[in-house]
């Protein structure tokens, strides 16, 4: 069996704490584009040593293949509870910093929903909902596979933003499988493609997000992969609201 989660090393605090510094640009990253890519966020061996859990079912709740469900080509699987140490200590350092962000941006649309600063308290509003499976995931794409633009809404609570971490390195273990966003505003639709380097992370928008030009409008966002030309591509999503 590979390393268990509970053997990654991470900083002396939480995973996140060495990137103090681009929390502030990643705000105004969100606000003008809808993502902000967070660089290195894990390193080369960590993102090894996730994406061989891949083949380690008993961590796993389900698995989806995407075609069966006309959601692309690939398949995925949820994470089961209890999740590994090194992951849960990931999803709720990462919320602290996003639940501030996600706050401000329903004042902005005026929706009432405010989030609690931690993220149990969050999930305990969740599972009393009846959303209680757990919904962080791992993808796997292979040649020729790609994901459908989508938006990941499970039930009645859903937070605004998540996230996506790429465990294999570009040009090295795949060539293509882009990360794909695409908005529609009034002037009509826009697509980003965000690059992404081994370990990054992209924090993006989850149904809809804030802009401001004069007053604010609301941006229906989606998310996708594009067409994996070669080799293997594997992710790690951070999904802040359970399912039902």
């Amino acid at each position: 069996m590979a390393e268990s989660a509970e053997t990654i090393e991470t900083t002396e605090t939480d995973a996140t704490a060495r990137w103090d510094a681009i929390w502030e640009g990643a705000a105004a990253s969100l606000d003008r584009d809808g993502n902000a890519v967070l660089p290195s966020l894990l390193t080369p061996g960590q993102c090894t040593k996730l994406a061989a859990m891949y083949t380690q079912d008993e961590r796993f709740r389900s698995r989806i293949v995407m075609a069966r469900h006309n959601f692309g080509r690939g398949e995925y699987k949820y994470f089961a509870y209890p999740l590994p140490s090194f992951l849960e200590r990931l999803r709720h350092a990462l919320y602290r910093r996003l639940a501030p962000i996600a706050n401000r941006w329903n004042r902005q649309l005026g929706v009432e929903v405010q989030y609690p600063a931690d993220l149990a308290t969050f999930l305990a509003h969740c599972h009393a909902a009846g959303q209680t499976r757990p919904t962080p995931l791992m993808l796997q794409y292979g040649t020729g596979d790609y994901n459908c633009l989508h938006q990941d809404l499970y039930g009645e609570h859903v937070f605004p933003l998540q996230v996506a971490i790429l465990l294999s390195a570009p040009d090295v273990d795949f060539t293509g499988g882009e990360f794909v966003m695409t908005g529609t505003r009034s002037g009509g639709q826009y697509a980003d493609v965000v690059p992404l380097m081994q370990g990054d992370a992209v924090v993006f928008a989850v149904n809809e997000r804030p802009e401001s030009t004069g007053r604010v409008r609301k941006v229906a966002m989606r998310h996708g992969v594009s067409v994996l030309r070669s080799g293997t591509r594997y992710t790690l999503g951070m999904i802040f609201h359970d399912a039902r």
